[in-house]
C-alpha cells in the first residue's frame, strides 16, 4: 500500500471510474464521480431527512443535546472519512455507506425494530439492513425514470454487506443470518442485480461498519453521562476509559467535567480510529491485496480492530448494555414505544382506509401479504414524532415516552 499522507490511492481501493454501474443506465455527470452522486443522492432523500427525528436511544424530546440517527450518521460519515483517507480508499464510497446504513431504521430505534419485526413475524419479520435496501432501490420515489436513487452496484453491495458475506459458497445463510435465512428482500434484489452474497464488501464498506462501532460506542458514553445513567468514576472501571482518565488528569489537573467528558470521548475516537488504520496496515501486509476484487475473496475482513482492541470495544459494550440500553429509564420508554409501533400496525392493518392516499393508492386489501408489507413500510417510515401524532390521531390514550 503506497500512501502519502492519505492522499494517494491504494491499490485495493474501489474506483468509481471502474464501477460496475446502475440498475438503470444513466448518462455519467460531468462534475461528480459515481460515488460522489450517491452521497448527494442519499442526502437528498426524504428517507434521510427523516433520520433527525428518529431515536438513537434517547427519544428526540427528551433533550436537545442527545445523538439522533441523523446526528450518529454525521459522525459515522466523518468517522468513515478519516480512516479512508489514512488508508488510501475512496472517501466518497466510504462516506455513502456510512450516510446511508441507518436508513432503514423505524421509529423509537431497535424498540421500533423489534416490535415490528413480531407485527411481521408470520411474513419473515424486519430488518432494518433490507428496509435500508428497499428505500434506495424502490420506495423513494422522486425520479422520473425510476423507483429508488439507483445507486452504484458498489454502494448496494456495501449497504447489504458491510457486516460481512450473508451467503456461504454453499448457498447457506450465514452469520446473524444462519438462523432465519436472508429477508427475502435482499434475496429478491440480488436476482436483478447480483450483490455476491457469498463475498465479503470493499474495503470501503468494512470502514463503515467499523465506523459505526466507533461513533456509537464513544457518542453512547457522551449521551450515558449526559443523562445521569452512570459517571465517568463508574465507567473508568472500563480499562480503556480509565487509561484515557488518567492520562487525562495527569495532563489537565482540576478540568471542569464537561470538558473532561469532551476529551475522553475525543481520545476514545482517536484511539480506535489509530487501531484501525494500523490493523489494516498488518493485515493488508499480509493478504498482499492487488484490487478490491481481492478484498471481497479474502477469507477475513481487511478492515478491522486489533484483538486488543475488540475486547476493549466488547468491554465498552459490556459496560454500556446494563446501565444504559437496558437501564430502567430506557426501557420503560422503549416498553411504550413498541406498544405505539404495535398499535399503529394493528390499526392500519384492520382499517387500512386510514393510510394516506398515496400509501393506499393500488392496493388490493384482500391481499394481506400485500397490505402487511404497504403498512410496515409506511410505519417503519415514520419520524418518533410523527408516529405519536398519528397515534394519538387513531387511539385515546398516547403516551409521553418521558
Amino acid at each position: 500500500m503506497a500512501v502519502e499522507k492519505g492522499r494517494e490511492r491504494s491499490v485495493y481501493a474501489s474506483d468509481p471510474a471502474q464501477s460496475r454501474g446502475r440498475r438503470f443506465a444513466e448518462p455519467a455527470s460531468p462534475t461528480r464521480n459515481a460515488f460522489r452522486r450517491d452521497c448527494d443522492r442519499i442526502i437528498h432523500s426524504a428517507a434521510f431527512r427523516r433520520l433527525a427525528h428518529k431515536t438513537q436511544v434517547f427519544v428526540y424530546h427528551e433533550g436537545d443535546h442527545y445523538r439522533t440517527r441523523l446526528t450518529h450518521t454525521l459522525e459515522v460519515a466523518q468517522v468513515a472519512r478519516s480512516i479512508a483517507r489514512a488508508l488510501g480508499l475512496d472517501e466518497d464510497l466510504a462516506e455513502a455507506l456510512a450516510l446511508a446504513h441507518d436508513l432503514g431504521h423505524p421509529p423509537f430505534g431497535h424498540a421500533g425494530e423489534r416490535a415490528l419485526d413480531e407485527c411481521l413475524a408470520a411474513f419473515g419479520g424486519f430488518d432494518h439492513n433490507a428496509q435500508a435496501l428497499r428505500i434506495v432501490t424502490d420506495l423513494e420515489h422522486r425520479y422520473a425514470a425510476f423507483d429508488g436513487l439507483n445507486l452504484s452496484w458498489e454502494t448496494l453491495e456495501g449497504l447489504v454487506k458491510h457486516n460481512g458475506p450473508l451467503l456461504g459458497r454453499d448457498g447457506a445463510a450465514v452469520g446473524r443470518y444462519a438462523r432465519h435465512g436472508v429477508p427475502a428482500p435482499i434475496i429478491a434484489y440480488s436476482k436483478v442485480q447480483d450483490l455476491e452474497l457469498w463475498t465479503y464488501a470493499s474495503a470501503e464498506a468494512q470502514v463503515a461498519a467499523l465506523s459505526d462501532d466507533i461513533a456509537y460506542d464513544a457518542h453512547d458514553i457522551d449521551d450515558g453521562l449526559r443523562a445521569d445513567l452512570f459517571t465517568l468514576d463508574d465507567i473508568a472501571a472500563v480499562p480503556l476509559v480509565g487509561n484515557i482518565l488518567r492520562t487525562i488528569g495527569e495532563q489537565h489537573a482540576g478540568m471542569e467535567s464537561g470538558r473532561r467528558v469532551h476529551e475522553t470521548v475525543r481520545a476514545l475516537i482517536t484511539r480506535m480510529i489509530e487501531d484501525v488504520i494500523a490493523e489494516a496496515g498488518r493485515r493488508v501486509a499480509l493478504l498482499k491485496p492487488r484490487s478490491a476484487a481481492d478484498v471481497r475473496e479474502a477469507p477475513r475482513p481487511v478492515v478491522g480492530f486489533s484483538p486488543a482492541m475488540e475486547k476493549a470495544d466488547r468491554d465498552i459494550k459490556g459496560f454500556l448494555y446494563p446501565r444504559m440500553y437496558r437501564h430502567d429509564r430506557v426501557m420503560r420508554v422503549m416498553a411504550d414505544a413498541e406498544g405505539v409501533v404495535r398499535d399503529l400496525f394493528a390499526h392500519y392493518m384492520a382499517t387500512p382506509a386510514d393510510l394516506p392516499a398515496e400509501w393506499s393508492e393500488g392496493l388490493d386489501v384482500t391481499d394481506i401479504a400485500a397490505r402487511t408489507l404497504r403498512v410496515a413500510d409506511y410505519i417503519a417510515g415514520m419520524t418518533d414524532r410523527y408516529a405519536l401524532i398519528e397515534h394519538a390521531k387513531h387511539f385515546k390514550e398516547t403516551p409521553e415516552l418521558w
